[in-house]
């Protein structure tokens, strides 16, 4: 997102944002400094739409603007509701959202969490899906060649495939090592999942008939702490350590991977977004998100 050094402002809003562009280093100051952005996304025009993993709101920031919006209010849903993973369908015009609602009153907490569509421009809802079973964790999702929607079920060991134009998501893999599955993407057609639990990267096999086989463990020459938000950009898979607090670049070679620390010293960073020359970075630990330059 292109800032002007004239806009370079610090402006009191609900969520923040680090602006840290090329020529101009600024933040957009908070009033509520746990905000803890989880996902976020960009959509067409250079908007960037982020998610609140501590309040029931989707915020959206304008391209020259030092100013956070409200886009999408939940707290309807009710008490403790927040949102996990965030994608821009430019295709559809849909922002796919993962949200979170805990249970009242269970110990350990559990979950009910729903897919949720909303109108790109207006925020009008448009699908909602409940994710199966008593306790989930509907944590992100990717778009596949097949432009069916991908969904991580971090709770459960999941992934969901909802085909185009359907409201109802079916069951896609499901596999003992995918419990703490995370992130996901599409890599050259091919679906790679990580795991925040176990610190692994999969690759998910799919054979003639389109059916996904046994997980692939993908050695990486470097270790990864809590892999989580992941994309796919430039033939490299960018990943969120939220647990060393570094962004990865991984270069998949077969069934082998060599990593690249890409920026360190960030505070609990837990998703990614490649936009043009940028790579956004939401760092929950810190209540903001920030800028690099996204490496080639």
């Amino acid at each position: 997102m292109s800032v002007s050094n004239s806009r370079c402002l610090v402006a009191c809003v609900a969520l923040l944002i680090g602006l840290t562009q090329a020529g101009c280093a600024a933040g957009i100051l908070i009033a509520d400094a746990k905000s803890q952005p989880e996902s976020l996304t960009v959509a067409p025009g250079g908007v960037l739409i982020v998610g609140s993993a501590s309040s029931p709101f989707v915020y959206k920031v304008r391209p020259g603007s030092s100013t956070a919006e409200k886009f999408i209010d939940a707290s309807a849903e009710g008490h403790g509701t927040f949102f996990f993973g965030m994608l821009a369908d430019a295709g559809s015009r849909i922002l796919w959202t993962c949200q979170l609602t805990p249970v009242p009153d269970t110990t350990p907490v559990r979950r009910h969490t729903a897919l949720r569509a909303f109108d790109l421009s207006t925020g009008k809802p448009k699908i909602r899906w409940n994710l199966p079973g008593d306790n989930s964790t509907c944590n992100d999702f990717a778009i596949g060649p097949d432009k069916a929607l991908y969904i991580s079920d971090t709770a459960n060991g999941k992934i969901y495939r909802l085909p185009p134009g359907a409201s109802t998501a079916d069951l896609y893999p499901e596999h003992r090592t995918l419990m703490g599955v995370d992130g996901i993407a599409f890599l050259d057609g091919v679906l790679y999942v990580n795991n925040v639990v176990f610190n692994k990267l999969y690759r998910i096999p799919v054979d003639a008939a389109g059916k996904p086989g046994d997980p692939v463990d993908i050695w990486m020459d470097q270790p990864v702490k809590g892999p989580d938000g992941m994309r796919a950009a430039n033939g490299k898979l960018i990943v969120a350590e939220n647990g060393s607090g570094k962004i990865s670049a991984i270069t998949v070679h077969g069934d082998k991977a060599t990593v690249t620390v890409l920026k360190h010293g960030l505070k609990t960073p837990t998703g990614v977004e490649p936009a043009g020359d940028t790579l956004w970075i939401a760092e929950r630990g810190a209540g903001k998100a920030v800028s690099i330059p996204m490496p080639k």
